[in-house]
């Protein structure tokens, strides 16, 4: 299997307009801003995407949309599996086969929808996708945090290895203990394993993932990039940079994505804010929410200049 996938992979947004469709416009701005910011690949039609409110039609254009702009530049992964039902289940994962991305998504809560935890539920479930889903399209696991949390067992993880069709997982048990343990299972293997969680995003880097995934590469995935590529250099910066990022992420509660949608209308990414997963005023509920984005965008630019006063 020749495809790739890791490094610093942000979690796309989705933007809207104020008539609450598509914004395709911006949606091309934002695929070049994350390039441009040391994007390795890209997760689009994600939780962050806001796949859940999106038709099957929509995810399927928004994935060959990504995928047409970024043009071969870096790897573009695609989700959209929102549906417990096994049938809708290789409808969507086929409409995600067909928007030429280099490899599509499982999303692990799918696979056990009445949160069992049982093994065999899973792997019935895993075997009758493989069966059904195009075997030359490379896969990759997503432990999805909505509508539950499914991390995978070690012998889940074990016969996902074994059938040598995936090549990333976006690991989100948050658990550093757990991404040693799986990255010393992935090794030698075509599986990626990428950590999700900005507090243990360097300690998990030294454990073997390969890259990172969280929400805030839609802030800063520069910086992770720099702290991937040339932490080990730095010592004094890294130990000034790690924390902020950690601390930086803890912003998601107020009102992720929406939040980011306003970062990125600050950025001129976006003309509008619209968000289908927050349907209330995040300015109203979140309390100086503005003074936080202004927090955000201010720490990041003094990285930005120590960085740059490196090079």
């Amino acid at each position: 299997m020749k495809t790739h996938v890791g490094g610093i992979m942000p979690v796309m947004l989705t933007p809207f307009t104020e008539q609450n469709e598509i914004d395709w416009a911006g949606l091309e701005r934002l695929v070049e801003w994350y390039i441009g910011n040391g994007a390795d690949a890209l997760f689009a039609v994600a939780q962050s995407s806001e796949m859940q409110f999106l038709s099957l039609t929509e995810r399927e254009a928004l994935g060959r949309a990504v995928v047409r702009q970024v043009a071969g530049r870096v790897p573009v992964v695609v989700s959209g599996h929102i549906s417990d039902d096994i049938d809708a289940q290789v409808e969507e994962l086929t409409a995600a086969a067909k928007t030429g991305a280099d490899a599509v998504i499982l999303v692990t809560n799918h696979l056990d929808p009445k949160q069992t935890g049982a093994a065999s539920v899973f792997l019935a479930t895993l075997d009758t996708l493989l069966a059904r889903l195009p075997r030359d399209v490379p896969l990759g696991l997503y432990e999805c945090p909505a509508p539950f949390r499914r991390l995978l067992s070690d012998d889940e993880l074990r016969r996902c290895i074994d059938t040598n069709r995936f090549v990333v997982l976006k690991d989100v048990s948050c658990d550093l203990g757990t991404v040693q343990r799986r990255a010393a299972m992935v090794e030698g293997s075509p599986l990626a394993l990428v950590n999700a969680n900005a507090a243990i995003a360097w300690d998990a880097m030294q454990a073997g993932s390969r890259g990172f995934c969280g929400v805030h590469t839609n802030y800063h995935p520069d910086l992770y990039k720099w702290l991937m590529t040339s932490g080990a250099e730095h010592p004094d910066l890294r130990a000034r940079l790690v924390p902020f990022l950690a601390m930086a992420a803890l912003s998601e509660a107020y009102g992720y994505p929406a939040q980011a949608k306003l970062f990125h209308q600050r950025l001129g990414t976006f003309g509008s804010a619209r968000c289908r997963v927050t349907d209330f005023d995040v300015r109203e509920r979140f309390w100086a929410l503005d003074a936080v984005l202004n927090q955000l965008l201010a720490g990041t630019d003094l990285f930005r200049a120590e960085i740059a006063r490196l090079s």
